[in-house]
């Protein structure tokens, strides 16, 4: 809602710049519908209940290739899309991180990020399958430090809590399941945030 307002303004002074000052009234041809159309944003941005500021995208992360086992302990791609659904439905913005073999688990062959988005039901630019050999720990844990998320796992990244010591922090890790109700998420939010 910044931006449309900004360009009013702009527009709108130099709409009264053009009709106030001798020799630019030519100007108000240009002006006139740009302070019309940002006008017209800024109604639009209004009526669909934008504020002045964007709301946060409240990021969760979820460890898909830990995930895909969930129900049963055998790789089934539904388990995963009833997190993702879960998340989504309760505010969360859901992103996915699987290890390269991912594709291999679900369908028999390699599925890159817009194969899983797709069986997934998220854009392509929150699933990421990482590149072979490399484990998909390490970008999960990166990437959950810069958004400020918390990972959807069973995993408890030992291996890792050195160089990110936030998995020690209660609730920063989100443990989950299929029991006899269906899906559980322990949702608790971390202290400290």
């Amino acid at each position: 809602m910044r931006l449309p307002f900004l360009l009013f303004l702009i527009s709108g002074a130099a709409c009264i710049a053009a009709l106030m000052l001798p020799g630019w009234s030519d100007f108000v041809l240009l002006a006139g519908p740009c302070a019309l159309a940002s006008l017209i944003l800024l109604l639009r941005a209004a009526l669909r209940g934008q504020g002045w500021r964007r709301p946060r995208a409240k990021w969760i992360l979820i460890d898909g290739s830990n995930v895909l086992y969930w129900k049963d302990g055998t790789p089934q791609i539904e388990a995963l899309c009833d997190v993702v659904r879960h998340l989504a439905d309760r505010g969360y913005t859901p992103g996915v991180v699987f290890d390269a073999n991912a594709g291999y688990l679900v369908s028999g062959k390699y599925l890159h990020h817009g194969a899983m988005s797709a069986l997934v039901g998220l854009p392509e630019d929150r699933v990421l399958v990482v590149p072979k050999g490399t484990p998909a720990d390490m970008y999960l844990l990166a990437s959950a430090r810069d958004l400020g998320a918390r990972i959807v796992t069973n995993d408890r990244y030992r291996d890792w809590a050195e160089a990110h010591p936030e998995v020690g922090v209660s609730g920063h890790l989100v443990r989950g399941g299929f029991g006899d109700k269906g899906l559980w998420l322990d949702l608790k939010e971390a202290r400290g945030r």
